[in-house]
């Protein structure tokens, strides 16, 4: 029997019936159409917004990102921190929002067992990323006279990228109780690469080496 088709869902709601559909069946919907139907929707409705189910995906980050900046932006505080205390608070937000929705971005991100492979879903956040990290990372101190050039500034943008994908590979893996060893390696992370970009201390730089060999290397 046809299932009518008398629902109009719009992007969020096509959004949440397929992370639903994903996370109770361990895998994606046969095809655009048998998703559609099943649901009670005309296919049209799907590509009105997404062009297929891996371009859905791809914006189920983009609105993490999103969301995580619209709740900073609403933080009184927020725009009094510094660009390392801004990124901080990024990173908290974002994955306290990952944390709620853990099940869909630990089978988004591990379909197939290619994490690697699947990171490019992170193409459109990644994106957002790098013009939120330029815009709030202050500048090192000029040296000897000369501004910094664009190389620098792209390896600051790329840093701290590489930065994300490390405390998001550390909470993917991460056991512990409320994630709570992801909150200490966030700290760790962002104090050390500060120190390396601004001050240029061992301390902090080692003190992020011990906790990393303590976390993943000893028994």
């Amino acid at each position: 029997m046809a299932t009518k088709k008398n629902i109009t869902p719009d992007r969020s709601a096509l959004i949440s019936k397929y992370t639903d559909h994903c996370l109770m069946h361990g895998k994606r919907p046969e095809s655009v159409y048998k998703f559609a139907n099943d649901n009670g929707f005309e296919e049209v409705l799907f590509y009105r917004y997404f062009a297929s189910f891996e371009a859905l995906e791809h914006e189920f980050f983009v609105d993490m990102f999103t969301h995580t900046h619209e709740i900073l932006e609403k933080t009184p505080s927020y725009a009094e921190y510094s660009g390392t205390e801004k990124l901080s608070a990024f990173y908290f937000t974002f994955f306290d929002l990952a944390t709620a929705n853990r099940s869909f971005v630990m089978f988004a991100l591990r379909k197939g067992g290619h994490t690697l492979r699947n990171l490019v879903k992170l193409k459109g956040f990644r994106r957002l990323f790098l013009a939120y990290a330029e815009a709030i990372l202050e500048k090192p101190i000029e040296t000897h006279g000369h501004r910094i050039g664009k190389v620098q500034d792209a390896a600051i943008r790329e840093g701290a990228w590489l930065q994300f994908l490390s405390i998001l590979k550390f909470w993917m893996d991460d056991t512990s109780s409320a994630f709570e060893k992801t909150d200490i390696f966030i700290e760790k992370s962002v104090k050390a690469s500060a120190d390396l970009v601004y001050n240029i201390p061992l301390k902090s730089v080692l003190d992020l080496g011990k906790f990393i060999w303590k976390e993943k290397f000893k028994a």
